[in-house]
């Protein structure tokens, strides 16, 4: 696995195997000429040539909070055995490889691990006078780690484990010399006991929410956003697990669930407070309703660059997005401030409306390239962060350059239609 990992001014490439690991750390931003991902990508061409070894990479979120490793990560859960998981496992994994939206998947659970399974002829233990304890304290004595008891040798406590010898305990044909005593004292080879058999075993026994799990992580391929990937996932899980199954999301995959409806709450409460605010600003329901029309056509006009592809819908576009309800509503309120201003002097609603955008164009452009301006260096920002001040700066330039020239033509019209007549008071 090889890991970017940024901090502050400075990357560092984390290469881990099953076991080894290696960190390398890139130069200054400043003096770099290639980005984290390039790097990681030439990486990838060269440790994809390595026999017998399985390297992929992967850069940890920009976030903090978030949990570190493969960016979708499926937990499978059920109350069946590891071999039953590990078989609905492989149909997942195998359906994913096939999909074409990953480029890298694994399932945590695997049975990779020898497990030496070893039983007793009762019978023959029975006929040599040899007890089921006795063969269970031997095998426990010379291959566990029981602590005995401790002494004491030049000030220090040392435990006493009493156990075979390193290399008497590697192969399953150990068992041959090892001995177990009869009722009568003789000693008798344990190997004429006792059956073995190796099988293989579940590497781990995971658990996920107290029900035994296993974990499928995988690398999205280039292009695909995690939203298409967590619509795979359902897809293919209401297809492949049987009953008794359950899926979870775990890591960044987890968080875009429970976090990615967020922008919609937290755009509606923004539009809320405004319009609320304006309403005690102007007394009226109605004119927070002519102002805030310009929002939607701002935000049409910054979703414009993510669907060309430009960028993607992340924290920073969305922040982007929340700060242009702020930004575009000041054009309605110039127009609609002036209108209302104009009736009270005896001007027609139509006369108040074209004399306020007439007379506001030039601190609704003012302002439009101010703030256009100002964000434009976000747009050439180079070093640590660079992508997400992109993010934040295309959003509010596309959005408050549609949303001004819409603005000046659709604020008058609703104006005609929704605003209230103000009259002045006789004094």
């Amino acid at each position: 696995i090889i890991n970017a990992v940024p901090e502050r001014d400075r990357s560092f490439i984390w290469i881990q195997g099953n076991s080894f690991f290696s960190l390398l750390m890139l130069d200054d931003w400043a003096e770099r000429e290639r980005s984290s991902q390039q790097v990681q990508d030439a990486l990838q061409a060269a440790v994809a040539n390595v026999s017998g070894l399985e390297l992929y990479g992967f850069n940890f979120p920009s976030l903090p909070g978030t949990s570190p490793g493969l960016p979708m990560q499926l937990v499978l859960t059920t109350t069946a055995s590891e071999a039953l998981i590990y078989q609905v496992g492989e149909k997942v994994v195998d359906d994913l490889r096939n999909s074409g939206l990953f480029t890298y998947v694994t399932q945590s659970l695997k049975f990779d691990r020898p497990q030496l399974i070893v039983t007793i002829d009762r019978d023959k233990a029975g006929e040599m006078g040899v007890s089921m304890r006795d063969i269970g304290d031997t095998l426990s004595l010379l291959l566990g780690e029981a602590d005995v008891g401790r002494f004491s040798m030049e000030d220090h406590s040392y435990k006493v484990i009493p156990q075979a010898e390193r290399l008497s305990r590697f192969n399953p044909e150990d068992l041959a010399n090892y001995y177990v005593r009869s009722d009568t004292g003789a000693m008798i080879a344990l190997d004429t006991l006792v059956a073995m058999e190796v099988r293989a075993a579940p590497n781990k026994l995971s658990q996920f929410q107290q029900l035994n799990a296993t974990h499928i992580g995988a690398m999205l391929a280039p292009g695909v956003t995690m939203g298409e990937a967590v619509n795979y996932l359902e897809d293919a899980t209401a297809r492949l697990l049987p009953e008794g199954f359950s899926h979870d999301y775990t890591g960044q995959a987890r968080q875009f669930l429970e976090e990615g409806g967020t922008l919609a709450m937290t755009f509606l409460f923004s539009f809320i407070l405004i319009y609320l605010v304006l309403a005690a600003q102007f007394e009226s329901f109605r004119d927070p309703l002519i102002i805030l029309i310009s929002v939607p056509m701002s935000v049409c006009g910054a979703l414009i660059p993510l669907a060309l592809g430009v960028a993607t819908m992340n924290i920073y576009t969305q922040i982007g997005l929340v700060t242009l309800i702020g930004l575009i509503s000041k054009h309605g309120i110039l127009i609609v401030d002036f209108a209302n201003k104009a009736q009270l002097r005896g001007a027609t609603p139509f006369e108040a409306v074209s004399e306020a955008a007439a007379v506001r164009l030039r601190p609704i452009l003012m302002t439009t390239a101010a703030m256009v301006f100002g964000v434009t260096p976000l747009l050439f920002a180079t070093g640590a962060g660079a992508a997400s001040r992109f993010d934040i700066g295309l959003v509010i330039t596309a959005g408050m350059t549609v949303g001004t020239l819409f603005t000046l033509f659709v604020v008058p019209t609703l104006y005609l239609y929704i605003a209230r007549r103000h009259v002045a008071q006789p004094a």
